[in-house]
């Protein structure tokens, strides 16, 4: 029997949250180490940390790097409406 025969479509979608694809191209690198830089300041304490971890994941949904979210589904309520994330913020 031939490999290759049959040749599946494959569309990627985006990931289920806790499952990121690698930001290969660094697009949002820099909101990466701003949040690192304050988790290790604050002893991985990421409570301290809200403002850097909201711009990152802002970053990632904005290049489509992650599922587009309300701010309150990922516990950031406080900051919020609670309206899907817009591309206008680029």
């Amino acid at each position: 029997m031939a490999t290759g025969q049959f040749q599946r479509s494959f569309k990627p979608v985006p990931p289920a949250k806790g499952s990121f694809p690698l930001d290969h191209a660094g697009e949002c690198k820099e909101l990466k180490e701003l949040f690192m830089k304050c988790l290790k300041k604050n002893k991985s304490d990421n409570s301290l940390c809200r403002e850097e971890s909201k711009a990152y994941l802002l970053c990632r949904m904005e290049k489509n790097l992650m599922q587009k979210e309300t701010l309150s589904q990922l516990g950031f309520k406080d900051f919020e409406s609670g309206d899907k994330i817009q591309n206008s913020q680029s």
